[in-house]
């Protein structure tokens, strides 16, 4: 019996050679992105022609648009094609971020429509999180951040009035709760916990998205003298929105 043999990408086996080129392949297609070949909503070209051009397997081809799809940059539509994905929004993980002033340095209009900003006794989950008392007063504000009309964080905040005392009185549609906290009280430790999450059929209203689409919840704790600030839920949605950082070797974050 005699047996002939049949080179790795005519066989779909991703070895060394096929790695490298499906490298290739997301090489080509991010270059023509980021200089401007191909602008966002711009149509790919299919499968068949990358499996062309390039003379590799399918599955190698199938492997780089995979990638590309899961990093963000493109988006593939089944039965239709794949076209160039509109950049996601990235906030930053080590610092408190002003999102009004990162959404106007793109280029867009940033609003905030205030939903609610009261004083109520802490619930147990808040008491813990602001080591007061379960029942002891606290600042409570909820407000939805837009960028050119559309949410893309939905934030839940609890405040000790011991620290922010004139909390309840500001116009936070001037002025992001945030921005006030870090004005006036002075944070000198915080604390951030990230977790991928489902809306409640509410959180989902408010997003304007759907509720099987996943969100990203970051949770922040900052305090000031040892004495907690502030613990804020903001929840925003996976497709609009990505978080990240940039830091050096020793661990502080890159200034500039």
């Amino acid at each position: 019996m005699t047996t002939s043999a049949t080179p790795l990408a005519a066989q779909g086996t991703e070895g060394p050679a096929a790695v490298a080129r499906y490298q290739q392949v997301k090489d080509f297609i991010t270059h023509r992105i980021q200089d401007g070949q191909w602008q966002v909503g711009d149509r790919l070209p299919s499968e068949n022609e990358l499996v062309q051009q390039f003379g590799i397997s399918r599955m190698t081809v199938n492997r780089a648009l995979r990638e590309l799809a899961e990093q963000g940059r493109i988006e593939r539509v089944a039965g239709v094609g794949s076209f160039v994905a509109p950049e996601k929004p990235q906030s930053t993980l080590l610092r408190i971020a002003n999102l009004a002033a990162e959404v106007r340095q793109r280029g867009h209009d940033y609003s905030c429509r205030v939903l609610l900003v009261e004083r109520v006794a802490a619930p147990v989950e808040a008491a813990a999180a602001l080591e007061l008392r379960t029942g002891e007063s606290v600042f409570h504000a909820v407000c939805v951040h837009l960028e050119d009309g559309v949410p893309v964080q939905l934030e839940d905040r609890w405040v000790n009035p011991h620290m922010a005392a004139d909390f309840g009185a500001q116009d936070f549609s001037r002025l992001q709760p945030s921005e006030y906290l870090v004005r006036n009280v002075p944070y000198d430790q915080m604390e951030h916990v990230v977790d991928a999450v489902l809306p409640t059929p509410e959180q989902a209203r408010l997003l304007q998205m759907p509720q099987a689409a996943p969100c990203l919840l970051l949770t922040r704790r900052t305090w000031s003298g040892g004495v907690p600030v502030t613990v804020v839920r903001c929840l925003h949605p996976g497709s609009r929105y990505r978080l990240g950082s940039r830091m050096q070797a020793d661990g502080n974050p890159l200034v500039g």
